[in-house]
């Protein structure tokens, strides 16, 4: 080879070619990238979607499940054996709403536009629910439009032996153990002023004051009970409500909160995140009017709205609220971040929960979204139990 052929390199046409093969190339590597990076971006949001929401039904089902909990004897068969074994000393009208109506230990409040055959359309004006007493429309933070309320009221799962009593005047101290104490304390913030005497045969609920392992009531006559065996026990009194709100982040979130035992609640916990309605169902016992001389049949035989079942404040609503066997919830939930979901384009395709269509909206957000769904048989109205 002579020396220019020797120092010769590649010619403009070449060196384009090449650039444009690399190019290529380069193209391809760019759109596998964005491809499995919107893949990994779907597959985490239907997996964060996911865990929200079966989170979400774990804690519902379990407040549910311990829904009219008074000791050993569940609330329907108190009301089938005789209707005065259930003390309430709380100074609160059977049917009223209250937070501690441990009268109804299952009610619920319907968002407006929410029944089935109902269409909530994503980004649109949703309703608030309707017929609500002041405690609901107090909460804080504020519930969400567009999402049912549930109401529970119910004894602490763990009760406490009671060890040791004592009278002075109208006043009863009820002593436990410490670690029974304990237990009563557990997953409440500050000290619990509610509390209920239970046995086997009848069960009564107070409002009482705690020093050490010591719970004092006033004015309520205890003498009937057995101290220091294994059936007597005393427990913490709850009402919880279920609702959707907004958290910190502007994120939906199914909150809880507590009864603060003046006529409210405290303020609402954040439970899940991702949560952006709750719907729920009410499955009514055959016997629509039960008593001592009507037993419940045990038999669900229809599913109704709140606003079906009674939207009364007073002693009507606590009959219709007692026909509650069973609750079916219903969640749509979404995704913490966008996930590169795309919207259905059909309405065959549209996202339902009991029966109330979610239609996207005007501007596609990418979130993942998915409905779930569960029912509950209360195994304290279990007709048997």
């Amino acid at each position: 080879m002579t020396p220019s052929q020797r120092i010769r390199g590649l010619s403009l046409i070449e060196l384009m070619v090449a650039m444009v093969i690399g190019l290529v190339l380069m193209l391809g590597v760019v759109q596998i990238f964005i491809g499995s990076r919107a893949a990994s971006q779907l597959s985490e949001g239907a997996a964060r979607t996911q865990e929200n929401a079966r989170f979400a039904l774990d804690f519902l089902q379990h407040d549910l499940r311990m829904a009219g909990h008074f000791g050993c004897v569940n609330d329907q068969a108190h009301v089938v054996k005789n209707t005065n074994d259930i003390g309430y000393h709380l100074g609160i009208a059977a049917g009223s709403g209250d937070p501690l109506d441990f009268s109804i230990p299952v009610q619920g409040y319907e968002a407006e536009g929410t029944a089935p055959k109902s269409t909530l359309t994503l980004g649109g004006a949703w309703k608030s629910v309707l017929a609500a007493p002041g405690s609901i429309t107090g909460l804080k933070p504020a519930p969400l439009a567009g999402s049912d309320i549930l109401v529970l009221r119910l004894l602490s799962p763990e009760g406490a032996v009671v060890t040791g009593t004592s009278v002075a005047g109208t006043k009863t101290t009820l002593t436990v153990a410490a670690e029974g104490m304990a237990r009563l304390k557990a997953g409440v913030g500050g000290t619990p002023g509610v509390f209920a005497l239970a046995d086997c045969t009848r069960a009564d609920v107070f409002p009482a004051t705690v020093a050490g392992n010591a719970v004092t009531v006033d004015k309520v006559d205890l003498s009937n009970y057995s101290i220091n065996n294994a059936m007597t026990m005393l427990y913490r009194a709850d009402g919880l409500v279920y609702y959707v709100s907004r958290n910190s982040s502007n994120e939906p979130a199914l909150y809880r909160a507590r009864a603060n035992g003046a006529g409210g609640y405290g303020d609402g916990e954040e439970l899940v995140e991702g949560i952006e309605s709750l719907q729920l169902l009410y499955g009514l016992d055959a016997t629509t009017n039960i008593s001592l001389t009507t037993p419940p049949s045990g038999n669900i035989v229809e599913q109704r709205t709140a606003n079906d079942v009674s939207t009364a404040n007073d002693a009507t609503a606590v009959g219709q609220w007692r026909r509650v066997g069973m609750v079916q919830v219903g969640l749509l939930a979404r995704s913490p971040q966008p996930a590169n979901a795309q919207s259905p384009d059909k309405a065959q395709n549209y996202l339902g929960v009991l029966g109330v269509t979610v239609a996207p909206g005007a501007q596609d957000d990418k979130r993942h979204r998915g409905t779930y769904e569960v029912s509950v048989a209360l195994r304290n109205r279990l007709f048997g139990n």
